[in-house]
């Protein structure tokens, strides 16, 4: 019993302990639209934040493609270009 108890309580504190992401924001610029209408569909914008600055375009543009052509997400080619051109923009590897 104290086991199921356990197993309970850590199930509830792992439902409540999801962050609230109504707050994230992604950078105002050509291209967000098309990430909030595709993207949101199958992950949280912290997909996006969380991988900021480590992906190059070609590394934006793997994670697009991999989003259509494994996932099956259902991406325009026209959106994939700009989700890629805003992505790569915004939120690319920076050269230093």
């Amino acid at each position: 019993m104290k086991r199921v108890t356990g197993l309970l309580a850590i199930a509830t504190l792992a439902l409540t302990a999801r962050a609230d992401e109504s707050s994230l924001v992604l950078t105002d610029a050509s291209g967000r639209e098309a990430v909030y209408a595709n993207c949101l569909a199958c992950h949280s914008l912290d997909y996006v934040l969380l991988n900021a600055g480590i992906p190059d375009r070609k590394g934006w543009e793997a994670n697009i493609n991999k989003m259509r052509k494994i996932m099956g997400a259902p991406i325009s080619d026209s959106d994939a270009v700009a989700i890629l051109d805003y992505l790569a923009n915004n939120y690319g590897k920076r050269d230093k």
